[in-house]
């Protein structure tokens, strides 16, 4: 049986790295999990997620000409689909507008705070 892109496999952590984790799937055919696969917050020590022996279920990724097989356990997770919230766009003028009111507003400030710093006590006169 050949191992399809796409597919989610068991398989048995075989050996650890610092940038993945082999695990052994079918028919005695090694894959890689890279460390960015192993879940979905970022991994700093692949040790702290897995050890060799683990048993844990991955989705293949690609199989290569040369045999390489890339999977990934944080892909393999069944998740609900993702609701995107639908709140009502606005328009290009709109976020403009209020970029342009919001910018003013922090100028005049600026040069407000500025203008009070000029020639106050202890500045030169010409």
């Amino acid at each position: 049986m050949s191992i399809e892109v796409g597919s989610k496999l068991q398989g048995k952590v075989t050996g650890i790295t610092n940038f993945g984790a082999f695990v052994e799937i079918e028919e005695g055919k090694t894959g890689l999990v890279h460390i960015s696969e192993v879940a979905d917050n970022y991994v700093k020590d692949i040790n702290d997620h897995l050890s060799v022996g683990d048993m844990v279920t991955v989705k293949v990724l690609n199989v290569e000409k040369d045999g390489k097989i890339g999977l990934s356990i944080k892909k393999a997770k069944d998740r609900p689909p993702r609701q995107r919230n639908r709140k009502p766009t606005e328009s290009f003028e709109s976020k403009m507008n209020k970029f342009l009111k919001d910018s003013d507003e922090r100028l005049a400030s600026l040069k407000k705070h500025t203008e009070s710093k000029r020639g106050g006590r202890g500045a030169k006169r010409g």
